[in-house]
């Protein structure tokens, strides 16, 4: 497997240089994602119930050796199922939704790059690996988001994005330097952590590493770049800030956690933390969305509520059922947002959901398509969303009543505002010209959407789950009913009716709430108070060192002894044949001085 596990790390990385800088041609990276894509699934076959680390040493340091290495296990390969099966059908179905754009090349060899870093963090085996392409992604994610930089909106959400990432990426790089002084090692496989080691330490060190989570994975505080980023390709939305780059945090939390012992984590305060800060955007990303008009922006809401799910499981100490609502979340979530930019496609680019209606009619395999991943998000019995969310409530309810319960109040608004959005942009009539004329997209796009489809529905079940999900489950667990189970399904049919008792036939929104309509202001409060404050700081102190030491003393200073210098050569060289011969003679007196009496 060692030429295989190598070939399917690099190659992304040869695709994005090839694209790039040799053929320019869109069609070379979907081919080379398909080939990684058959890579990781004759890898996840051939390392059924094994595991191991392929690895070289790139420095050594006294004791120390810097290593790249590959890590293979149920884990790692089940993350890369997802991050190259969803990878290869977010580039077929690119290439018809970019068809048109003039810097497809651009966009094609950016979204290779982003599989080479994606597929860096998957399989690192050591932090020193998964940092350097925890910054690449980031990296390759501001290139995509900015695709469109000629937009103001689109530049702005690029920055925004990388630098809400880089706070959090502070923290998180504090938190691995703490974690190799705890344990004495960066690599996954060798942590340990002796008795001697307080719990306040390490509850510090696990929440600094949380730092990166919560900006990869969009936590509160650091919620702000990711509604934003919508800015780019919707693709790209599919891709990255669905399936992957956001899910990269909580795939982090969990190596680690397996890595130190789930048992080191049980009664740490940083667990407690973890889960509330879960908890909380979880609900409070769903209370945003019941007010969004965009309909990327409302399925941005509902991926940063479902991320919540995740890290709130984490912290409850059941990483396996967080690892699995990332794996069926990524299926369904993709699908959700490779659908709206089928309809946007079809819309002549129209986002708003209150300018579309009766799409059912004009687009009825992407309806019919979108219409699964809505059944999986709201969690509705026997989807692939139903499996995994109950696995979540039940640690829930076990670990944490009062986060049982806010859960349960997510799982009552994520089908109110799902079925608004379905009701508004599907059915009903047509409310613009773009909904009018809308008609079906092509196959090049409507085969992803029923591929992932299919899997929004099927993936949380035994015969697939136990194959590929990172998630360590038996099939008895999968279905259980029980007061969790009954809870959940109350609350799936509560927010169902509500949301027809509302939107049903209406072409208005009956609802206006502006603090959910406006993000609870928390974009203006980092806005006003926070950006504008640092940055007319810093801008003061920059003036300050511009003008003491540039102006002041390197540019300023400098050009006034050259004038200063050239004034004196300026006198010296008079064209006074007398004063030259004076100046020779006491020359020739100064030079006899010290080559005789000195």
């Amino acid at each position: 497997m060692n030429q295989e596990a190598w070939t399917l790390l690099f190659l992304p990385l040869i695709t994005a240089v090839v694209c790039q800088f040799i053929l320019r041609k869109s069609f070379i990276t979907p081919l080379a994602s398909t080939a990684s894509a058959l890579i990781t699934l004759v890898l996840a076959i051939s390392l059924l119930g094994r595991e191991g680390t392929l690895s070289f040493d790139w420095a050594t340091i006294g004791d120390f050796k810097l290593s790249i290495g590959i890590h293979l296990d149920k884990l790692s390969t089940g993350m890369m199922v997802v991050v190259t099966g969803i990878g290869t059908l977010v580039h077929i179905f690119s290439l018809a939704y970019m068809d048109q754009d003039e810097a497809k090349g651009r966009y094609f060899t950016g979204l290779a790059f982003f599989m080479f870093s994606m597929t860096g963090i998957v399989l690192a085996s050591n932090f020193i690996m998964t940092f350097i392409f925890w910054e690449l992604v980031g990296f390759s994610s501001y290139l995509l988001i900015g695709h469109w930089y000629q937009k103001a909106s689109a530049a702005d959400a690029a920055k925004k994005a990388f630098l809400c990432n880089r706070v959090g990426d502070f923290g998180f790089m504090i938190g691995i330097l703490m974690l190799w002084g705890i344990t004495g090692t960066l690599a996954f496989g060798e942590m340990e952590v002796s008795p001697a080691v307080s719990t306040a330490t390490l509850s510090a060190a696990i929440l600094c590493i949380f730092c990166g989570a919560i900006g990869k994975s969009a936590q509160l505080p650091l919620h702000v770049w990711l509604p934003d980023a919508m800015e780019g390709p919707t693709p790209v939305s599919a891709l990255i800030h669905a399936a992957t780059m956001v899910a990269a945090g909580v795939y982090m939390l969990f190596r680690v956690q397996l890595s130190l012992g789930a048992e080191v984590f049980h009664g740490l305060q940083a667990s407690v933390v973890i889960a509330w800060t879960g908890g909380i955007t979880a609900l409070v990303a769903a209370l945003m969305a019941i007010q969004q008009d965009d309909i990327k922006k409302i399925l941005a809401y509902s991926t940063l509520s479902q991320l919540g799910y995740m890290v709130m499981a984490v912290g409850l100490v059941a990483g396996e059922a967080g690892m699995f609502h990332l794996y069926t979340h990524a299926w369904f979530k993709a699908l959700l947002f490779l659908g709206s930019g089928a309809v946007i496609y079809s819309c002549h680019h129209e986002q708003d959901i209150w300018k579309m209606g009766g799409l059912w009619k004009k687009l009825p395999i992407t309806t019919a398509c979108f219409g699964a991943g809505f059944l999986a998000l709201i969690a509705i019995p026997f989807t692939s969303g139903f499996f995994s969310k109950e696995q979540i409530l039940e640690a829930a309810h076990h670990e944490q009543p009062v986060l049982f319960w806010i859960a349960v109040f997510v799982a009552v608004l994520t089908p109110f505002y799902m079925t608004r959005l379905f009701l508004i942009a599907f059915m009903g009539k047509p409310r613009a010209h773009g909904a009018e004329e809308a008609r079906e997209v092509s196959p090049v796009m409507w085969v992803p959407l029923a591929i992932l489809a299919t899997l929004a529905l099927i993936s949380g079940y035994p015969f697939i789950a136990e194959q590929i999900a990172p998630a360590y489950l038996k099939p008895h667990h999968l279905i259980h009913l029980g007061f969790t189970t009954y809870v959940s399904i109350g609350a799936v049919l509560a927010g169902i009716a509500a949301g027809f008792a509302l939107y049903f036939g209406k072409d208005k929104d009956p609802l206006d709430i502006p603090l959910l309509r406006n993000k609870f202001y928390i974009d203006d409060i980092y806005d006003k108070f926070i950006v504008r404050y640092f940055q007319d700081t810093f801008a003061a102190l920059i003036h300050f060192f511009d003008e003491l030491f540039i102006n002041g003393l390197a540019v300023g200073g400098l050009s006034r002894a050259s004038v200063s210098v050239g004034n004196f050569f300026r006198r010296v060289q008079s064209g006074n044949l007398q004063a030259y011969s004076y100046a020779f003679g006491l020359g020739v007196v100064l030079v006899i001085y010290f080559t005789v009496f000195r």
